[in-house]
């Protein structure tokens, strides 16, 4: 086979493992991660102050301990600034602490350190997906300075047995005569700047017929653009990956959601709650990794997602997701009060009737209508005025209550709807 198309064969034999031996694996190596958390991170040691890591030994154990959001990990990074600039989460660092190799720096601005493991982002899977092999040479178009994408993909391309052109963001009239005069076997970076790099080698007349793969990723792939490559003979995948956490998932050749990465925990929770939604549901993706130099636990990403029935085609039997759906911070304000998807939750939880909420904001800014559409299951009397009742005591607005059949609400994982008029 040519190297463009062993793209079915898989990067280890973690990933076609029997689903029960993965969970085995992960539940048995995170009891030991927790404890190293807790004694290593003053903020673990806080936030898991009243959990045992020994009964941690399956999801819904893990389901009950708490979410760390991004807005968290900012404040508490804010707040520790004059003494750790990783807000309490991080084992590395320099000085005192040493071990990081890089620190990079996420809008917020957030600080994130690169430890000392070579492949830390883990995106080497992703890659061999791609079809890239040990031996090509990738022309690696994300950003080198601040953020940490343009490291997470040399690393992962170097733990492959590839060679890097950096070429980073912009200039691309010198990017365009590197990939004419070096003849790289493949692009990664995001899929708006290879369009560009293709449109510009049209039209100056330059060949990139080297270039047969790439692995994109930091925005939106859509078919439309998947095949308009492919048109000009570029087969392009796509990675979903965080700069807290790394890769989370990578698209594989049978063009079927992602794949979710060997080295991270994934759940999908309802927005504004660490509760787990049913397979199938779209909610936030929260990931647990067991990076000992940055252990996140419970880390949501703030992106939309849900998880695929049945096993990937190519052999691979890690769950499937759909890819990024959104952003799960719904907050809205109305009439002066910040209203959150936890406080939704919240009025759900206190109906054992209700199944599934959705608060709908309507009308016209500074003359705001909430209505909390709920599906229930049974419906005796006084159940809508009950609701409402709920509504003012958490929330401290009034709302009406629509009552509706079990399965009725959209599955896009919104627990918010703005619906107001902004004109």
């Amino acid at each position: 086979m040519t190297r463009e198309t062993t793209v079915t064969d898989h990067y280890d034999a973690l990933e076609t493992r029997a689903p029960a031996q993965r969970e085995a694996a992960w539940f048995a190596a995170l009891p030991a991660q927790l404890v190293h958390a807790k004694q290593a991170t003053a903020a673990y040691a806080a936030l898991l102050r009243d959990a045992d890591p020994a009964d941690v030994t399956d999801r819904a154990a893990l389901a009950r301990l708490p979410v760390v959001r991004k807005a968290e990990l900012l404040e508490r990074q804010k707040a520790g600034r004059d003494t750790d600039p990783f807000g309490g989460f991080a084992v590395v660092g320099w000085g005192q602490r040493r071990g990081a190799r890089r620190v990079f720096q996420s809008p917020g601005p957030i600080y994130e350190p690169e430890g000392g493991d070579a492949h830390y982002a883990r995106a080497a899977r992703a890659f061999h997906a791609a079809g890239f092999r040990a031996g090509d040479l990738v022309h690696n178009s994300f950003s080198y300075h601040l953020t940490p994408a343009g490291s997470m993909m040399e690393t992962a391309a170097h733990a492959l047995g590839c060679t890097v052109f950096p070429g980073g963001v912009g200039n691309t009239e010198l990017q365009l005569q590197a990939m004419a005069d070096l003849r790289p076997d493949g692009y990664a970076g995001t899929p708006s700047f290879l369009k560009i790099v293709l449109d510009k080698a049209a039209q100056s007349g330059v060949s990139l017929a080297s270039v047969r793969k790439a692995l994109v990723s930091g925005e939106a792939f859509p078919p439309s653009l998947r095949n308009w490559l492919a048109e000009r003979g570029v087969q392009g995948f796509q990675c979903y990956a965080t700069a807290d956490v790394g890769l989370i998932a990578y698209e594989t050749a049978a063009r079927e959601g992602l794949v979710l990465d060997e080295g991270v925990i994934v759940e999908i929770v309802r927005p504004g709650t660490g509760d787990p939604v049913p397979e199938g549901e779209v909610g936030e993706v929260v990931v647990t990794t067991l990076n000992p130099d940055y252990p996140l636990i419970r880390f949501g990403t703030g992106d939309l997602s849900a998880v695929l029935p049945g096993p990937c085609p190519t052999g691979r039997t890690n769950t499937r997701i759909r890819g990024w759906l959104g952003r799960a911070d719904q907050t809205a304000k109305v009439r002066g009060m910040f209203v959150h998807p936890g406080q939704v939750a919240d009025i759900a939880r206190r109906h054992v009737e209700v199944s599934k909420a959705r608060l709908v904001v309507s009308g016209e800014m500074a003359s705001d209508h909430m209505t909390l559409h709920v599906e229930v299951q049974a419906r005796p009397d006084g159940l809508a005025e009950r609701i409402a009742g709920t509504i003012r005591d958490v929330t401290k607005l009034r709302g009406d209550v629509e009552l509706c059949a079990p399965g009725s609400l959209p599955n896009d994982g919104k627990v918010i709807e703005d619906a107001r008029r902004l004109d």
